[in-house]
């Protein structure tokens, strides 16, 4: 979860920081009211904490325009300058409570914890089962899996590898008329062409050697409900031939059998090729590439929805946490800002490992306060695979992850952070800015 602090004294700043960690939420600090907006901009944030008098304006211009772009996003405002009418108006917004300066701690710890509490309730209650994030790729993305998943119209999802297309494809069937009935996926680019197509289609005993009986293909075991093909840019020509049949008819004759069976499937496939420039090949059927996208769905990569990151790693964590025994106390806000600084190739899938790989290795409850990403192991344990390393880049990413650990472990001092890395001033300030601010505006 991720919070916004609007606050322009700095003491309160760091105190009201202390309490939001204790309760998990990913911390962003401004101290006027220009910053903040920026920041809502860039970012979509599950709780902002706003003071009303400001340098350079009013908190309330922020609680509209948050109030009127993101209503989700919860508000509380603090501070010692308010009007009856500025209360009034800020209720009629949405806004969460209102505590007066100064208060107690105790008192702010039953607030947050009240608020929490509702945006995990929230979180919960996801509209699209297992699409993580906020960011408006995914917000248009979920828009139309609500769109699609009702009718009985086969499905192409296309993105790059890891994006998420089998949580897609699952999404789209939990939100259909079938959702009772059976979701059964199968890979084709995992299996050889006999294999694949004996897995589809079935077969009947002695239909080859080593069929001993009947086997059911998977065609016939997602009957009434959807047949997710995955990869169906690697379906070998001669089975998109029989798949098509199969499409067109909603009959099929397992192998060995001369016994026609029908079968009330949808048809949902993915692949990470693009199908146009293979039918162009003579790889891919057009006919069959029209049969299966009635309705084509784009992912979008992760790199083009970095705001996500945060929300995926915190969703990982917990998931990882509970599978190995482990206690993630908070997330350590220069591993977010060093996984949002990676390109992330492999997209959610990379990141998953990424966060996986952190909790099994973590100590103390802080996941990434040391990340492994960016440690350096004996001679004995380096392993350069066959064709090699980039050299370069990995020392950059391991100074730049020393770097951010020692800013944060400094509480964000450059100077103390220069200290604890053995740099004066002046080159820690030329390695940040060559190897982290720079990135950062990119």
């Amino acid at each position: 979860m991720k919070v916004l602090i609007l606050e322009d004294e700095v003491s309160l700043r760091e105190i009201l920081k202390i309490v939001l960690e204790e309760f998990g939420y990913q911390v962003e600090e401004a101290g006027t009211l220009s910053e903040a907006v920026k920041k809502v901009e860039e970012s979509y944030f599950d709780l902002i904490l706003v003071d009303l008098r400001l340098p350079d304006g009013s908190g309330m211009e922020l609680v509209r325009r948050v109030k009127g772009e993101t209503p989700d996003t919860e508000v509380i405002i603090i501070t010692a300058f308010a009007s009856t009418q500025t209360v009034k108006e800020a209720f009629e917004l949405g806004v969460y409570d209102y505590v007066e300066k100064p208060f107690q701690i105790d008192e702010l710890r039953i607030l947050i914890r009240n608020v929490t509490d509702k945006i995990k309730l929230k979180k919960n209650k996801e509209e699209v089962p297992g699409l993580l994030g906020r960011s408006a790729a995914v917000e248009r993305l979920k828009e139309t899996i609500k769109k699609i998943a009702p009718y009985d119209v086969n499905v192409l999802i296309l993105g790059e590898s890891g994006t998420g297309k089998e949580v897609v494809a699952r999404a789209i069937h939990q939100l259909s008329p079938r959702k009772d009935k059976p979701f059964v996926a199968i890979n084709c680019a995992a299996l050889p062409p006999e294999l694949l197509e004996s897995e589809l289609f079935g077969y009947k005993k002695g239909a080859f050697t080593g069929a001993t009986s009947d086997k059911k293909g998977l065609i016939e075991k997602a009957d009434g409900g959807t047949l997710f093909l995955d990869e169906i840019g690697d379906m070998p020509l001669p089975l998109q031939a029989k798949l098509l049949r199969f499409l067109e008819t909603k009959k099929f004759i397992p192998l060995g059998s001369t016994e026609e069976k029908s079968v009330d499937v949808r048809i949902v496939s993915a692949t990470n090729k693009d199908l146009k420039e293979e039918i162009k090949r003579g790889n891919f059927r057009e006919d069959l590439y029209y049969r299966l996208a009635t309705i084509v769905v784009e992912l979008p990569p992760l790199r083009e929805r970095r705001e996500d990151i945060p929300i995926l790693v915190e969703h990982f964590a917990r998931e990882f946490a509970s599978k190995y025994g482990k206690q993630v106390k908070r997330i350590s806000s220069s591993f977010i800002e060093y996984l949002m600084s990676l390109p992330l190739e492999g997209n959610v899938r990379e990141l998953r490992n990424i966060v996986e790989r952190e909790v099994i290795l973590m100590d103390g409850g802080v996941l990434g306060a040391g990340h492994s990403s960016g440690s350096l192991g004996s001679v004995a344990s380096v392993k350069i695979p066959d064709e090699g390393v980039d050299l370069k880049k990995l020392l950059q990413e391991i100074e730049r992850s020393y770097l951010l650990a020692a800013l944060e472990k400094a509480g964000g001092k450059k100077k103390k952070a220069a200290e604890l890395l053995g740099l004066t001033f002046r080159e820690f300030r030329y390695r940040f800015g060559k190897l982290v601010d720079r990135e950062g505006e990119e």
